[in-house]
């Protein structure tokens, strides 16, 4: 079972954008469960924000840049694989400027930074995406190959022909450790017959010997030459995880790519974010799946089927009829089901979503609280009884959640719950 992680403490840097040329300050600031990454722009009207996503990427030239609006963040990929190295889901990133500082053109400075802050583990189970089906993305000569692995494993293949740098390949499965030892130093590089033309379209107005690996067709320029042999096809594994992060969460797959770049990288994210949704969907539990969750059972098993578990959502029916036990002496002559079963109903919804979760099998959720409960019309024998239940907050030992039954399209109850979450 792994937990949500965010910093401890603020901390900032300072530094120029590789693209931009303009010094920046940026500030990483803790933040709570379910609230994944956050930019702030600090140095516009309001201080806009955008919420990281895959749907949000607006050019991936050179690196990859995420926008809403008029409001964009350059050159993010980064920071996010330090994130994502050390597996930090909630924080806020203030920044006074359009591009991330480019630091030393790795990772390895956020990674300190991160370090410095210190890293808190949250009351709240975290998200992962585990990859079931293998599948694949071609185009030309480029290749993203994913396969289900129960850890992230990274296999890549890079080939420069026409430079002293020929073809290049690593492999690593990605934990902590191996993150910070062996993939965050790698600095970004490029070629010296790219550089006027990088220069001359806007790019590369901040980069230099010290913030990126520079080739010629001798070599190296750079004095220290290659933190690794092969830093270059390890840099490439950087800007993967990092892009990955688009995401949000982790992922559990085994890739294998081959001549990729940000732009395919964000393809196959962008794949992966429609693979999450529709799994989302596709989620549904009969009623051998539903009593195998919840203890209940006849007469107060008050949920048939559901419908759907996301993310953070779930939606579950009741079949109202009319030999129901309540109805025989609930307003005799007149059956309405009574307004504390509904919220029964509600709250079993609730329950399976709860109760479901890996981290709460063999425990129990009992009622801690009921807040702001309304009924808007009578629930009659031939209803079907719809709920949808939104997770706000989930810890190791409570939950809240806000519930809203219709019938036929139409509202006839909501409430908002607190849970206990006991060992039996």
């Amino acid at each position: 079972m792994e937990f949500q992680k965010t910093i401890k403490n603020a901390v900032s840097y300072r530094g120029i954008g590789l693209h931009t040329g303009k010094e920046v300050t940026m500030t990483l600031e803790p933040a709570p469960v379910n609230w994944g990454v956050v930019f702030v722009r600090e140095d516009l009207p309001g201080s806009p924000q955008i919420k990281l996503s895959a749907s949000k990427v607006i050019s991936n030239l050179r690196g990859t840049s995420i926008g809403e609006g008029e409001v964009k963040v350059r050159t993010v990929e980064h920071i996010l694989a330090a994130l994502s190295g050390l597996n930090v889901d909630n924080i806020t990133i203030k920044i006074d400027g359009e591009e991330i500082p480019a630091a030393d053109g790795s990772a390895l400075p956020f990674v300190r930074l991160i370090q410095k802050a210190g890293i808190v583990e949250q009351e709240a189970s975290r998200d992962v995406l585990k990859v079931e089906e293998p599948f694949w993305l071609e185009e030309g000569e480029r290749r993203l190959v994913v396969l289900p692995n129960d850890k992230l494993k990274i296999t890549y293949t890079v080939d420069f022909p026409q430079s002293p740098l020929k073809s290049q390949f690593a492999e690593f499965t990605v934990d902590e450790e191996t993150f910070i030892r062996e993939i965050a130093p790698s600095r970004t590089f490029g070629f010296m017959e790219e550089v006027e033309e990088l220069k001359r379209r806007g790019l590369i107005q901040g980069g230099s010997l010290d913030n990126a690996v520079v080739i010629d067709k001798d070599g190296v320029v750079n004095e220290e030459g290659l933190r690794f042999p092969n830093e270059p096809v390890r840099h490439k594994i950087l800007d993967l995880i990092g892009d990955l992060y688009l995401l949000g969460k982790p992922v559990r797959a085994h890739i294998l790519a081959i001549k990729s770049g940000h732009l395919f990288n964000v393809k196959l994210t962008q794949k992966l974010e429609e693979l999450r949704q529709k799994l989302e969907e596709e989620v549904s539990l009969d009623i051998n799946a539903i009593q195998r969750i919840l203890p209940h059972r006849y007469p107060f098993l008050l949920v048939d089927k559901i419908l759907r578990m996301g993310e953070r959502e779930i939606v579950g029916v009741k079949n109202v009829t009319i030999n129901e036990p309540f109805f025989g002496g609930h307003f005799p002559g007149h059956p309405v089901m009574p307004a504390a079963l509904i919220i029964e109903a509600m709250a079993q919804v609730a329950g399976v979503y709860l109760l479901n979760k890996s981290e709460n099998q063999g425990k129990l959720a009992y009622f801690a609280g009921i807040d702001k409960a309304r009924f808007r019309r009578p629930v009659l024998p031939g209803d079907q009884l719809v709920t949808k239940v939104k997770v706000l907050n989930l810890r190791r030992n409570t939950g809240k959640v806000e519930a809203v039954s219709m019938v036929e399209g139409k509202k006839v109850a909501e409430a908002m719950f607190i849970f206990s979450l006991i060992k039996r």
